[in-house]
């Protein structure tokens, strides 16, 4: 997790699951609540995200959208970016692949 002049990179060293949750909405709190409007969310680590991981996403997205900020989904996994993609999540945010 960084944060430098309204831009935060938010990077989870694992899926993003019901059981990372908790800890991964704690960092995107704490980086919108530092000011942060523009988020990117490195998937690099992840292998594959859950019900509960989509969540996280949608509520991140609409934090940022309520401030004026944006997010961006970089480095998804082919098959998280078709996930991503069929639930036509990349009409909300961007989302890039690897």
């Amino acid at each position: 997790m960084t944060n430098e002049n309204a831009h935060g990179v938010l990077c989870p060293q694992g899926d993003v699951v019901a059981s990372a949750v908790p800890q991964l909405r704690t960092e995107l709190r704490d980086l919108v609540g530092t000011g942060v409007r523009r988020l990117v969310v490195d998937m690099t680590n992840v292998q594959m995200v859950d019900s509960a991981g989509l969540g996280l996403l949608i509520a991140a997205h609409n934090s940022l959208k309520k401030v004026g900020g944006e997010m961006t989904v970089i480095q998804a996994s082919s098959d998280i970016l078709e996930l991503l993609t069929t639930l036509r999540m990349n009409q909300h945010f961007t989302i890039q692949g690897q």
